[in-house]
């Protein structure tokens, strides 16, 4: 592993010698810090923030300016993971001169290292152009969260074959148009198992078994810190800050409430001469 910024060649060298790549996501300066400091190797500034971060229902009014946003607040605060940015809904679909603007504004702009888009074979020009322009991309396949209406909702994909057969060739196809990873979102285990060992780069699973040559998890759902919905079944819960911050709210309400604090210590004091001048004034 390179001992400054982790890079595509280090992903590489990972999937090589068979050593696990961490992924989270973060969305903001304080977690980018946290996840950061805590050595893992990258961090993705997902769409997601749409769901997680900003209260919308899907990933799908998240635009570019939001992404931008985001992408530059977590790139301030993680100085050795490799920064991630999602590319949004139809940031990379209408031309081909408006997805090379779009994925460069996040390196640009936003200070990212490399880009993510969804899609398997329908996208693989467009990779191949943006790896062209020397910008590195994450690939996206299986539960593609901004086709969330075509696909009929949050579901499994390639439980049957013929499915299975064309998440495998959007795999090789991807692999062969340049990305340096490929994200397997809630694709059956034998699957994700399948294309990890047939395509060179390294696959990033979500929802796909243990077989991929790493894992990445949404940081707000593993940390149970988030507000109703429904919670994923891959989701592995490392600690529940939602009752903490509730737990903590709850007190400061009560305390405020019963005039136990602010205390004396809490604030800050004059001299007593200049308290008796403003009294004679």
């Amino acid at each position: 592993m390179s001992t400054g910024r982790v890079t595509t060649a280090d992903f590489r060298r990972m999937k090589q010698e068979g050593r696990p790549i961490t992924m989270l996501t973060a969305y903001d300066y304080p977690m980018a810090c946290l996840v950061d400091e805590a050595g893992i190797d990258a961090v993705l500034v997902g769409d997601s923030l749409g769901n997680v971060v900003l209260g919308y229902d899907n990933t799908i009014p998240v635009t570019m300016d939001d992404m931008v946003h985001h992408v530059r607040a977590v790139a301030r605060g993680a100085q050795r993971a490799m920064v991630i940015g999602d590319l949004p809904f139809l940031s990379y679909h209408l031309s081909r001169e408006e997805t090379l603007r779009n994925a460069g504004r996040l390196l640009q702009e936003g200070g990212a290292q490399a880009v993510k888009l969804e899609g398997g074979r329908d996208v693989a020009e467009t990779v191949r152009a943006v790896v062209a322009a020397g910008i590195p991309v994450m690939g996206h396949i299986g539960l593609t969260p901004q086709s969330v209406y075509q696909l009929g909702g949050y579901r499994v994909q390639g439980r049957d074959a013929m499915v299975a057969r064309c998440l495998l060739e959007d795999a090789r196809a991807l692999s062969q148009a340049g990305i340096f990873a490929l994200v397997l979102e809630c694709v059956p285990t034998p699957l994700a198992r399948m294309i990890t060992e047939e395509i060179e780069v390294p696959t990033i699973g979500i929802g796909a078994g243990p077989y991929c040559d790493g894992q990445v998890l949404v940081t707000h759902d593993m940390l149970g810190y988030t507000v109703g919905g429904f919670m994923p079944k891959f989701v592995k819960k490392y600690a529940d800050v939602a009752v903490e911050i509730r737990r903590a709210v709850e007190a400061f309400r009560d305390e405020v409430r019963e005039r136990k604090f602010p205390t004396e210590e809490h604030g800050y004091t004059m001299p007593e001469e200049e308290v008796e001048k403003l009294k004679q004034r």
